[in-house]
């Protein structure tokens, strides 16, 4: 990648339009102690706050931790954007918002030791160190375990203990655990994780395969695993021995878009499939076919109302997306800002989760009824994952979606 300040203007796209905040390049590029403080409180106050997380611990601690010391010197710039960042080896820091929102749903409390699997660069760990008595927490990947350790001890953090191994098998030292928390996603859950964890306790873990997944708050009641929430996401998939244990292995090249209709949802009644989702909701009234479609509304410029969806794509070969989309708009806003707008925004990620490229259907404008939208957007040769936005980027008005659709093309295979 680039270094910061000369980042493609594609990545900074990506920055304003999937971390649904939207700042200045002055706050975007903050370097100063004053600054970085600013930005960070911006962001927790914007992105994590108005989102919905209100433990006062929480945001506390979010505040306190320097986020901007856990991401490679490169993306340091974009730090207090609500979003994810590569962090090397095909790895990436999750979005302030998701950990916050992990956090709140693991109930930590200041007497619990709670075990966390997939350190990657530390930023949880350090999050969780200011709510628990003791934090273990373990990563695979030798280079990111070195980092971590190095940035825990530069940060001085004297709770976190930290060791580098598979995190399948827990840590069956220190067990047991009040509390256990995956920042990957297996299949299902490491039993010997639910060995460790004490009765009572929660474990906070993204469980489903590699492009669809979902969030579950599990407690464990009489020896077994109690579902309590649960919330569709996107996490990169836990290796070792949970991949060996894997029985659902993609390797199309392009995965299938899930619940384009929005028909299937979760018991909280947001819909299967879509996750990180901003001022959106099921509309069981406002459907274009079937019982329910999905409504977008935004008052204020700059913000987002959004739903997301990774997607497998292999760029090498496939070349295009035919896309399609029914969409009803009611006092559309025209967005002057590049990139911005009520639109279907597809971008493209290479195995590093760094930006390779984007495509748009849209955007549009006014008040209009039920519109069928196509188009066939080109899939960049390095692309491995796609990230799907629908809803208004930056844009005011409602908007009305339903029956997505996405598809290979029949165009020529990208060369090598």
């Amino acid at each position: 990648m680039n270094d910061a300040h000369r980042l493609p203007p594609v990545f900074c796209r990506v920055v304003s339009l999937l971390a649904a905040l939207v700042l200045s390049i002055n706050i975007a590029q903050a370097q100063s102690p004053r600054e970085l403080a600013a930005a960070r409180t911006l962001m927790v106050e914007s992105e994590v706050a108005a989102a919905g997380i209100k433990d006062p611990a929480i945001l506390a601690v979010m505040r306190s931790v320097p986020r901007h010391e856990f991401v490679p010197a490169d993306v340091r710039p974009y730090a207090y954007l609500d979003m994810a960042l590569p962090i090397g080896e095909h790895q990436t820091i999750s979005p302030p918002f998701i950990v916050a929102y992990m956090t709140q749903q693991l109930g930590v409390r200041p007497t619990d030791r709670v075990l966390e699997i997939g350190t990657g660069s530390g930023y949880q760990a350090a999050i969780l160190s200011g709510l628990a008595k003791d934090v273990y927490t373990i990563e695979i990947n030798p280079t990111l375990a070195e980092r971590s350790s190095a940035t825990f001890t530069k940060l001085a953090y004297k709770n976190i203990h930290h060791r580098l191994g598979d995190g399948y098998q827990g840590w069956k030292e220190h067990a047991p655990f009040d509390r256990i928390i995956l920042t990957c996603s297996p299949e299902k859950v490491p039993q010997p994780l639910v060995e460790q964890l004490a009765e009572g306790g929660r474990i906070v873990v993204p469980l489903g395969e590699r492009y669809q997944q979902t969030l579950y708050s599990l407690k464990k009641e009489q020896g077994k695993l109690v579902v309590e929430a649960r919330e569709p996401t996107f996490f990169v998939p836990m290796t070792g021995v949970a991949e060996s244990h894997r029985q659902t292995i993609s390797d199309e090249p392009l995965t299938p878009l899930a619940n384009g209709d929005f028909e299937s949802h979760l018991e909280a009644g947001k819909p299967e499939a879509w996750y990180y989702l901003r001022q959106a909701q099921l509309d069981g009234s406002g459907a274009h076919t079937g019982e329910r479609g999905l409504k977008l509304a935004n008052h204020v410029p700059g913000r987002s109302a959004q739903a997301l969806q990774a997607l497998g794509v292999d760029g090498r070969q496939v070349r295009e997306l035919v896309v399609g989309i029914w969409v009803k708009g009611r006092n559309l806003a025209k967005v002057a800002a590049p990139g911005q707008g009520a639109q279907l925004l597809v971008s493209y990620f290479d195995d590093d989760r760094v930006p390779v490229g984007q495509e748009t259907l849209g955007p549009w404008q006014g008040t209009f009824d039920w519109t069928h939208k196509t188009a066939r957007l080109r899939v960049p040769s390095q692309a491995r994952v796609a990230i799907v936005a629908i809803g208004l980027l930056g844009a005011t008005g409602d908007l009305s979606c339903d029956d997505v659709t996405i598809t290979a093309g029949a165009g020529p295979v990208a060369r090598r």
